[in-house]
């Protein structure tokens, strides 16, 4: 993995700043130079620009950002995390507008899962989980503690059995092709958006409980890597999710590429 802070090479000590827990970041997969859901990606920069550090965050700039830092690697597909923190932010005067800095990782290209997921239900419910913030260590142990219990990863749910999202990525559930997003405080992912502009037909966002689950046939799970099959959440079965996936992956198809060049 390389880092660039503000379009060049971050430097030690800009590494080092970025190491105060305080920041928020989008990850995209680039292809050919170009992004799905740009907009929605710039667009969450810079109302987590906003929210946090009370600053305006140009996205053009930040898009050009990215072009160099691919340019710099000598690639044109990789993944690429841009998180925004600020040098100049002081936890003692959190409320004082500072300017921020952006670092752009570059690193190989990934991919959503292939087969059909086993996931176990968890009670948790993420800090501002709207933000896509850098607080991410409950979201890694939770996944840890899934794969140390057999599953592949978790999904959370509140304290009444409320579901929100897994631990890095969105879900929706269908019942006789109907598909339904769980609407509850989560993050929304720019595919799990992308997936919902597009899809037509049947689609209901409405409130779906642990409980329910047992009602539906079929789960896909989605983020900037793609979508994928669940199989299995607790004891509930879902046999049709790769049929679903596989729609999901038509809808995904039919969305443009923007190109990273300004």
């Amino acid at each position: 993995m390389s880092v660039y802070c503000n379009g060049h090479r971050a430097s030690a000590d800009e590494l080092a700043a970025a190491l105060v827990n305080y920041g928020h970041f989008t990850s995209l997969q680039v292809r050919g130079g170009a992004v799905q859901g740009l907009d929605l990606h710039l667009r969450r920069l810079r109302q987590g620009t906003e929210e946090l550090f009370g600053s305006r965050l140009e996205g053009t700039q930040v898009q050009a950002w990215m072009q160099v830092a691919l340019q710099a690697e000598g690639v044109t597909d990789a993944s690429l995390r841009v998180t925004v923190f600020s040098r100049a932010f002081d936890f003692r005067q959190p409320l004082q507008p500072v300017p921020v800095d952006v670092l752009v990782a570059v690193a190989p290209p990934a991919s959503a899962p292939a087969s059909p997921r086993r996931i176990c239900s968890v009670r948790y419910q993420r800090e501002l989980p709207h933000l896509k913030h850098v607080g991410t260590f409950p979201l890694f142990e939770h996944r840890r503690q899934a794969l140390q219990a057999g599953f592949d990863d978790a999904l959370f749910a509140d304290a009444q059995g409320l579901v929100s999202e897994g631990t890095t990525w969105n879900v929706a559930f269908a019942r006789d092709g109907r598909v339904v997003w769980p609407q509850a405080p989560a993050l929304r992912g720019t595919h799990e958006r992308l997936l919902q502009a597009g899809w037509g037909g049947e689609l209901q966002l409405a409130p779906v409980r642990l409980d329910d689950l047992a009602g539906f046939d079929a789960a896909i799970a989605c983020n900037a890597a793609g979508v994928w099959p669940i199989g299995r959440v607790d004891g509930a079965v879902l046999p049709a999710s790769e049929a679903l996936c596989q729609r999901a992956k038509a809808v995904l198809m039919q969305v443009p590429w923007d190109s990273l060049a300004v």
